[in-house]
């Protein structure tokens, strides 16, 4: 692994898959006992943490009768 000119690394495939880290993800470098590592910030409300699972539900069902097994009846 090279880091560029500007200072930028690329994260490999499976490391981002592991650690859940998708495009506009915020991570962080945390040092401890002289290692440094990768951590996601768990902002547990953000629109990131959820964009990952955007588009991929296969239930058939429009978006109100998904709704509608929410509410009471």
């Amino acid at each position: 692994m090279r880091i560029t000119d500007d200072g930028q690394i690329t994260i490999p495939a499976h490391i981002r898959a592991i650690l859940g880290i998708t495009p506009q993800t915020d991570i962080q470098f945390v040092e401890e006992e002289g290692r440094f590592y990768i951590v996601r910030n768990n902002d547990l409300g953000s629109k990131d943490d959820l964009s990952r699972f955007r588009g991929i539900a296969t239930t058939g069902m429009s978006t109100d009768e998904i709704l509608s097994l929410t509410r009471e009846a």
